[in-house]
């Protein structure tokens, strides 16, 4: 291979170093993380005074000794008869996926149904389809007619996707708002990105041009009609956030937010008639035992979506 002179390479390193001293850094984002240090409803030390002021005890989640929650979504009228579900995607490595049907008057499990393997990391309903994360960065799309079916039936039923599954530049969240669904890429190092789609009758994605940027770490999403939730976290021994940021800049600088700090490893958030859903994988099998694990929350949370919004009107 001939040797570059090293005038060029020279140059070449001082314009590159020059186009990023160009370029607008992204400001920190300050989390709110005041508490009071006492006593919460929840195992381990208080997250915050917004979170604990704000967010309540709610349903279990079923199968904890054998699978691990992730994303969250709302089925309403889900049987036909005015009833509604939250719906809850769970993993266990190796084996299939399962959807859990959670009756969100009652706590209880409706139903239980296994889809193919992956990490489930999103699930929203909209349209007659029920779109959940696939293998990799895609999203696969269920009949809701089919899942009903399987959701009444006894056992633990398998439902196949239809189709093949849409490829997307990330699937790590899922949330949807009309016919809008949003979906992400989890990053641990930095700011994510997420974009739109419009959904079809039929559950054909179209993407709208333009990502938005989305908080460092971003796990789960709820989508309201003039806010974005985001649900952030990573690592077992590290406290959460969740930002509520108002709509409408994609950059996320330019957008007006509020931060505050959470219990440790939440994952996806779900809007159920003007109430925040909140899923934890800190309660699953893979982490409970272990000390290092700052807050084990084998339920899910919940908090008035107008209590959330109210910090950025």
């Amino acid at each position: 291979m001939a040797r570059r002179p090293l005038a060029i390479l020279t140059a070449v390193v001082t314009s590159a170093a020059a186009l990023a001293a160009a370029l607008p850094a992204s400001a920190a984002i300050t989390c709110d993380t005041a508490t009071t240090g006492g006593a919460t409803f929840y195992d381990g030390p208080s997250a915050s005074k917004k979170y604990d002021a704000r967010f309540s005890n709610s349903a279990s989640i079923p199968n904890l000794s054998t699978y691990t929650p992730q994303g969250a979504g709302t089925w309403y009228n889900w049987d036909g008869s005015g009833k509604n579900l939250l719906l809850v995607g769970s993993y266990r490595a190796g084996a299939d996926s399962q959807i859990y049907g959670i009756d969100p008057g009652t706590g209880s499990t409706v139903g239980v149904v296994a889809i193919a393997e992956s990490h489930v990391g999103g699930i929203t309903v909209s349209k007659g389809w029920a779109f959940v994360s696939g293998a990799g960065s895609s999203i696969r799309k269920y009949s809701l007619t089919s899942l009903r079916d399987a959701m009444k039936a006894a056992g633990t039923p398998y439902l196949a996707q239809v189709g093949t599954a849409r490829d997307v530049a990330g699937s790590s969240f899922i949330g949807s708002y009309g016919d809008s669904l949003f979906s992400g890429t989890f990053n641990d190092t930095g700011r994510g990105t997420m974009y739109e789609y419009k959904i079809a009758d039929d559950g054909t994605l179209t993407t709208v041009a333009g990502a938005w940027e989305v908080p460092t770490k971003t796990q789960g999403l709820t989508v309201t009609a003039n806010h974005f939730i985001y649900s952030t976290s990573y690592g077992r021994g590290n406290r959460s956030n969740l930002y509520v940021v108002k709509r409408g800049q994609k950059d996320l600088d330019a957008a007006a937010l509020s931060c505050f700090r959470a219990p440790s490893m939440t994952e996806g958030i779900t809007e159920y008639n003007g109430t925040a859903y909140l899923v934890y994988e800190s309660g699953s099998h893979l982490y409970a035992s272990d000390p290092a694990t700052l807050n084990v929350i084998p339920r899910l949370h919940k908090a008035s979506i107008s209590s959330l919004t109210s910090l950025v009107p």
